[in-house]
């Protein structure tokens, strides 16, 4: 029997609030993972993750199969140990950022060749190969299928294939993967923004069967709308008791739309790669923390979260920082981005634990309207 379990708690309309068990510890949903790309969550130390309230963090596949290699991580124990992350970790297959690599790569239906972007040795990337990479080598506890993702806007014939494709690997990578107790296996939904490729491709994968579905092919160009509409069409074709991972996503404006629609998993870069460049997220939006009006604001970016970079330094002093090009300044911003985003999930649980989800949804969306009415007079500029 799987030592992992999805447990709801609560909803409030198609929100859902509940727990994903497993071995290494509870994933509270909605539950936002911070990215560690090549395993660190840039600028943070795992203790100063883990203080924001992060139950999960995301490893980057390619990434790790290149540097330091997925047998040398396995020989050192695997990526928790190696990280010093005790609590869960799911890793990507590797097949976006190989996808992405148009000019290094070749795609056939076994798999796809490659080339490093680090030192242009080739490597060979299969739905095989992938499990024995995430699973045995890294040692995650929630690995991703091997999958096609095509940039949008691409054909409807292009994405017909990459959801032909992903089915088909789909079914390898569960069979390379076998029955493990202590670890899952989730699928990728595919599809675009078609309605009738992400039914197709979400149907055939619930008839395949796996411990949890991605909705993946999203966040790469469509816009903020059309995300939305596509999970409209597919969220009724994913099953209730298994969770729900929108992949790459995203500004905290979809997190709190994608929740209301039924997602329960979300994963992306921004926090971090936004606090290196001096933007700090808020409900009122981002704030550019290098605008002169911030030059003697004492007030500190926000003091109802409990992370230090958020409640004891002023506004001032970060802008300081960033002037100054001092490296302190793009640590903090980071973490207090990775605690603001862990706030809003925590936020959200509530709110949907306690029937007050519509609420907080009309309520979020109103701050931001408020931000850009008044965005002219007194936000960056």
């Amino acid at each position: 029997m799987s030592a992992f379990a999805f447990t709801l708690n609560a909803t409030d309309g198609l929100a859902r609030t509940g727990v994903l068990s497993t071995p290494r510890g509870d994933i509270r949903t909605p539950a936002f993972m911070p990215v560690g790309t090549a395993g660190t969550v840039k600028g943070l130390t795992v203790d100063q993750v883990a203080q924001t309230g992060a139950d999960i963090i995301l490893g980057n596949t390619y990434h790790l199969m290149l540097r330091p290699g997925g047998e040398r991580l396995k020989r050192l124990g695997g990526l928790h140990s190696f990280m010093r992350w005790d609590k869960p970790i799911l890793t990507d297959s590797g097949g976006y950022q190989v996808m992405s690599l148009s000019q290094l790569r070749k795609l056939d239906k076994d798999g796809v060749t490659f080339r490093s972007h680090v030192d242009g040795g080739e490597h060979r990337l299969t739905p095989e190969r992938a499990m024995e990479i995430q699973a045995d080598q890294i040692g995650a506890d929630i690995i991703m299928q091997l999958d096609e993702c095509p940039p949008l806007p691409s054909p409807r014939d292009e994405i017909k294939k990459a959801v032909e494709l992903s089915l088909d690997w789909a079914g390898r990578c569960k069979r390379a993967f076998g029955q493990r107790e202590s670890q899952n296996l989730f699928a990728i939904v595919q599809g675009g923004v078609d309605p009738e490729l992400r039914a197709l491709s979400a149907s055939a994968l619930v008839r395949e069967g796996f411990d949890g579905y991605a909705i993946g092919g999203l966040a790469v160009g469509e816009g903020h709308e059309a995300m939305l509409g596509a999970l409209d069409v597919t969220i009724p074709h994913l099953p209730a008791d298994r969770p729900r991972y929108l992949m790459g996503v995203g500004k905290p404006l979809d997190l709190v739309e994608s929740v209301a629609r039924g997602v329960d998993m979300f994963d992306c870069v921004l926090p971090t790669r936004s606090g290196r460049h001096g933007q700090a997220w808020t409900d009122a939006g981002p704030l550019n923390i290098t605008n002169a009006r911030f030059a003697e604001d004492t007030s500190p970016l926000d003091e109802s979260l409990d992370c230090p970079a958020s409640r004891d330094y002023s506004k001032a002093y970060l802008h300081h920082l960033f002037k100054a090009n001092e490296l302190l300044g793009q640590v903090l911003l980071s973490w207090h981005n990775i605690a603001y985003y862990q706030g809003l999930t925590a936020r959200m649980r509530a709110a949907i634990s306690e029937g007050r989800f519509t609420a907080f949804r009309e309520n979020f969306r109103a701050g931001l309207k408020r931000r850009d009415l008044n965005a002219t007079h007194t936000m960056d500029q």
